[in-house]
């Protein structure tokens, strides 16, 4: 399981830094990579999107599980 949190996690920062860039920027570096609208950037962004599905797992497990009400004091 960590290796999967590892890999989705590292997914959902690589959606993110792209995200910033589109905001910043207006740059897509996916499209900029694969090509607007190819299956290859579909592809990275499905992956982005199930990775960040997979994730909430984890979040809500912590916020469930009163280990963040715990941190908090």
């Amino acid at each position: 399981m960590k290796t999967v949190n590892l890999i989705t996690l590292a997914l959902v920062i690589v959606g993110g830094m792209n995200w910033g860039l589109l905001g910043l920027f207006g740059f897509d570096l996916v499209a900029a990579l694969f090509g607007v609208g190819s299956a290859i950037s579909r592809i990275v962004y499905n992956a982005v999107g199930a990775s960040a599905a997979v994730q909430l797992v984890p979040l809500l497990s912590t916020l469930g599980g009163g280990r963040f009400t715990a941190e908090r004091g």
